[in-house]
């Protein structure tokens, strides 16, 4: 029986009377991998930071862990970790002088608290550079010292806004690597991410928002099935394409095969980009 451990319900957020979330509505289950996906402006990182205690909603309800985020902040951030697409750590400690301020702030009792620092970061293996200083870090190095210092608490629940910005491929991948496996040791996870191919490999179900609304959500091969697991890409000019969606590879290459003229068409498999830019008419900044 499935268990719902984050809940949004007609939640809004205005900034200056504009409303930056409108109207979100959406419920995350135990042990399941979200991504929320959008450009920027949509309205992820805003439902992040309400989701996480940082702000409160403007109108509406948040649980998560059954608990509300207003009236119950504290118990919310017993059961969540948190890591921010900013660098959050701080770069005048070593990295275990990090992991051991955090886990004073959780109270963590003396005995425990080395035995869970060596883990996390052994987890995430930055245990040979326990005595670093984090300034010396590379920005890979530094976003798992933040990804091993969100678990010291061992939360439930795991919030992940944009936790590969800016690193270069293969420690993107690295990084992938580390939190598949967390999902697969039954952590709930929120990520939003800019990359598609990303969203892909981690999630379960992502949702696309676009100006502060959620405006689709399901599988990622529900979505491909839904919107057409094909496409037929016709260049128009210089800088614009026209894709065109089809059931099956085998409907759009029979259409591409009727054309009088072909050239500057191609056909090829659909992906979870073509439908985000079908939906919100752009590419993710």
């Amino acid at each position: 029986m499935t268990e719902t451990v984050i809940s949004l319900a007609n939640v809004f957020k205005h900034y200056n009377q504009v409303p930056v979330v409108n109207n979100l509505s959406l419920s995350i289950e135990r042990g399941e991998m979200f991504g929320l996906l959008g450009p920027n402006g949509a309205g992820k990182s805003t439902t992040i930071r309400m989701l996480t205690t940082l702000t409160n909603p403007s109108q509406g309800e948040i649980s998560v862990a059954n608990y509300d985020v207003v009236k119950q902040a504290q118990q919310v951030k017993r059961h969540i970790g948190v890591v921010l697409q900013q660098i959050s750590v701080d770069a005048d400690l070593t990295v275990w002088e990090n992991m051991e301020y955090h886990g004073r702030l959780h109270h963590i009792p003396d005995a425990d608290r080395s035995k869970r620092i060596d883990r996390y970061l052994e987890y995430v293996e930055l245990i040979d550079r326990s005595t670093d200083m984090v300034k010396t870090l590379s920005g890979g190095m530094k976003r798992r010292l933040q990804i091993a210092r969100a678990l010291l608490h061992e939360p439930e629940i795991l919030f992940l806004d944009e936790p590969t910005v800016g690193l270069d491929p293969q420690t993107r991948r690295r990084l992938w690597e580390i939190i598949r496996n967390l999902k697969t040791q039954g952590m709930t996870i929120l990520l939003t991410t800019h990359y598609m191919e990303e969203a892909e490999f981690l999630c379960d179900r992502v949702g696309i928002m676009d100006a502060g609304q959620l405006i689709e959500t399901g599988t990622p091969q529900d979505l491909r099935h839904k919107y057409g697991l094909a496409l037929v890409i016709t260049q128009k000019s210089d800088q614009k394409m026209d894709y065109q969606f089809f059931p099956t590879l085998e409907q759009a290459t029979a259409h591409l095969d009727a054309q009088p003229d072909k050239r500057g068409m191609m056909v090829r498999d659909s992906h979870l980009e073509d439908i985000f830019v079908e939906l919100t008419g752009r590419q993710l900044d």
